[in-house]
């Protein structure tokens, strides 16, 4: 009677063992966890798996979901391109997007990037206008005239321009929103969370890379 109950009990164990996988994936569902888009869009690196956060400095949530990137980044693989997007939802949103824009032109979104949502949501700065955007860059190393030569530079508004754009094709009406691969969006409504979203995106991001694969595969003569 033991060694039934032992082997009953054994073959439990490894049958919950072989369906862990199958069952974690099976959390996961379109229209629930994750969005399709209704129509793809263009990556950036062709070849590779592109995973772009649409954000705003303005947004309480976003800035919380900002260490679960970090964390997420320092392991990210190597097929994996990470880009950031500034949402442009309407106008007041534009100046900060232009911010972003500026200080990667400039070579300083490293420090800029974490300091610009600390000082608006733990030091309740209130920046404003294109002077405050400016004081703050001159506060953290940044000349004001190369700050001015970039903020307004045609650079920084083509780029303005694509995010513009990018934000109407990928039909988004919140933020933090990620979008996988171009196919797929999933947010914090979606997916339950700030860790949710980052455990939904490496859902999406193995999907793509085995459907990548399986393609690769098709095409070897």
């Amino acid at each position: 009677l033991c060694m039934k109950s032992m082997t009953r009990w054994l073959y439990t164990l490894l049958v919950s063992v072989l369906l862990t996988g199958p069952l974690a994936a099976a959390e996961y569902s379109e229209g629930k966890q994750y969005l399709r888009l209704a129509k793809p869009q263009p990556t950036s690196v062709p070849g590779k798996i592109e995973v772009v956060e649409l954000f705003w400095y303005g947004c309480p949530h976003c800035y919380e979901l900002e260490p679960h990137i970090q964390r997420w980044l320092e392991s990210k693989p190597d097929d994996v391109v990470f880009v950031r997007l500034p949402a442009v939802l309407g106008p007041r949103w534009e100046l900060l997007g232009k911010a972003f824009y500026t200080a990667e032109l400039l070579g300083v979104a490293d420090t800029i990037h974490p300091a610009l949502f600390e000082a608006l949501h733990e030091k309740k700065q209130k920046i404003t206008n294109e002077a405050a955007v400016q004081d703050f860059f001159v506060n953290h190393g940044v000349t004001a005239e190369d700050f001015r030569n970039s903020f307004n530079s045609f650079a920084v508004s083509v780029k303005m321009n694509n995010a513009k754009a990018m934000t109407r094709r990928y039909a988004i009406t919140g933020v933090p929103t990620v979008i996988v691969n171009g196919k797929f969006s999933t947010g914090g409504r979606q997916a339950g969370g700030n860790a949710g979203i980052i455990k939904v995106v490496d859902y999406l991001v193995a999907r793509e890379r085995d459907g990548m694969a399986s393609v690769a595969e098709a095409e070897q003569p």
